[in-house]
This record gives C-alpha cells, structure tokens and sequence, in this order.
C-alpha cells in the first residue's frame, strides 16, 4: 500500500519534487519475502518501507491559472494576461490595439483557459491539485497508433 502524496499548498506539488519526480513511501504486505540485489531475504511485517513509487510531478513557478485566466477575461483587452504570463511586447501590443479590436483578446482567453498558451519560462502554471489540469497526449517515435482489425 503506498501513501499518498503531501502536497506543498504554495504550488499545489508533490512535496520534495525535483526533476518532475516525487517518491512516496510504499508499505509491502504482511508475510512478503523479498530477495534484494545482494540475495539477502527479508520478510515483511506491514509496518516498515518497502520501496519508493515515483510520481510525476510538474515545475511551477508560483503563476496561478485562476490569476491568468481572470485576468485574461476582465482585462485582456488591455494585454495584462500576456504581461502576466511574461510576454511584455504582446501585451503592449495588444494594449495599444484594445485587444486586437477584441478578437485577440477573445482567443488569448481560449489559449490561456485550454491551458495552450503558459508562461514564457516554460514553468506550469499553479493549479489545485485535484483541479482542472490539462494533459496533451502526442505522439512520437516511441508511441505509435496500431490498425484496428476488424472480426
């Protein structure tokens, strides 16, 4: 049985994330046996660590998405969301052109609430850990799309 996660309140991880990695405790079963890599075999209780299961966990950079997408809403049209998120010249760009005539501000706001358009540091945004937190799916070499076969 492994715990779960502490979460840090102040970016919504994994407590001790480094390199996008957190571990938790897992405790074996009662009565287990297990050999380790030396061949010495240990049994055990339930009460004691048995090993460490790797999370995932994210690098955020104390950018909330509830501030980028509020402010993406309210003041868009004058470029704050993109000031915010670390884009000064589009934000300037769209305070000096009201938003682009409101259409750039009203595809900011779908970019920044589909979570597409992040901070210029490439950080995550702070999102509630059990929130509304996107994953893409891509595909590369080691993912591949296999032929349906039909009976």
């Amino acid at each position: 049985m492994c715990d779960e996660p502490k979460i840090d309140n102040s970016t919504q991880e994994p407590m001790n994330c480094t390199n996008h990695t957190a571990y938790v405790q897992c405790l074996p079963a009662p009565n287990i046996t297990c050999r380790d890599y030396l061949g010495i075999e240990k049994v055990f209780t339930g009460q004691e660590v048995g090993f460490y299961k790797p999370i995932a966990c994210r690098n955020v950079n104390g950018y909330s998405y509830k501030v980028a997408v509020a402010l993406s809403l309210f003041l868009g049209w004058l470029g704050a969301d993109r000031f915010y998120l670390g884009y000064p010249a589009l934000g300037l760009l769209k305070f000096c052109t009201v938003g682009f005539c409101g259409i750039g501000s009203l595809i900011d706001f779908i970019l920044i609430s589909m979570q597409i358009v992040g901070r210029s540091d490439v950080s995550s945004y702070i999102i509630d850990y059990y929130g509304a937190r996107l994953t893409r799916l891509t595909i590369t070499n080691t993912t591949f799309r296999k032929m349906q076969t039909y009976p």
